[in-house]
């Protein structure tokens, strides 16, 4: 999970993205607002609990919701510190999340899910190719029945002019579903662009438009 304009420009030159991220959640005690992402509460909040997969799961805010409502998650980020406030965010909310660090590059957890999550996850020190293989690991992780939900950003504030990332390309939910390259056994069940109100950190008034892919596995 990332929010280009809440990073710092510096930290991109690092070599890994381990000591980019714990940077990132260092710079401040709570990065995140610990609410649940609205685009993930739309797509899953009427489907019968299960299991889920969170994939970059931060602060646990998604968790630690998910858990709430009966879901038994396993929650993943590459960020030790992150994962830390996950856990202890959950033991305040009273839910059991089994949490796991990853590298998503480098290694995936096991299993099947019913429900498998990939919120927000941009990153200014990806490598070529390496969001579209979590996608596809992702995609190989849902459970017969079950669905992923893939959610982005579909470009930089309206309020914000001067890009931290400036060559950061956002992607669309056409190369998202070109990622996942789906076949028959699959079918796509949103697609779509949503527009909010986003107000900047001094309280600038604007918008953001985010992208949001849900698609079910048939089988």
């Amino acid at each position: 999970m990332w929010h280009p304009s809440a990073t710092p420009v510096h930290s991109a030159a690092m070599t890994t993205a381990e000591e980019y991220w714990e940077t990132f959640y260092l710079d401040r005690d709570q990065v995140w607002s610990g609410r649940v992402n609205p685009l993930l509460e739309r797509e899953v909040r009427d489907l019968p609990p299960g299991t889920a997969l969170d994939l970059g799961c931060a602060e646990g805010g998604d968790a630690v919701w998910l858990a709430a409502r009966g879901w038994r998650v396993t929650g993943v980020d590459i960020s030790a510190t992150a994962l830390a406030r996950a856990a202890a965010r959950a033991e305040e909310a009273g839910v059991e999340i089994a949490f796991e660090r990853h590298d998503l590059a480098e290694s995936f957890p096991d299993g099947e899910f019913d429900l498998v999550s990939a919120q927000f996850l941009h990153s200014p020190v990806e490598r070529e190719g390496e969001r579209d293989a979590v996608l596809k690991r992702a995609k190989d992780a849902v459970a017969p029945g079950g669905v992923l939900v893939v959610a982005g950003h579909a470009g930089w504030p309206s309020w914000q002019h001067d890009h931290p990332h400036a060559d950061y390309r956002f992607p669309t939910t056409a190369d998202v579903l070109a990622a996942l390259d789906l076949d028959e056994d699959w079918v796509v069940e949103t697609d779509e662009v949503v527009e909010r109100e986003h107000n900047g950190p001094e309280g600038q008034p604007g918008t953001r438009a985010d992208n949001v892919v849900r698609v079910r596995r048939l089988r």
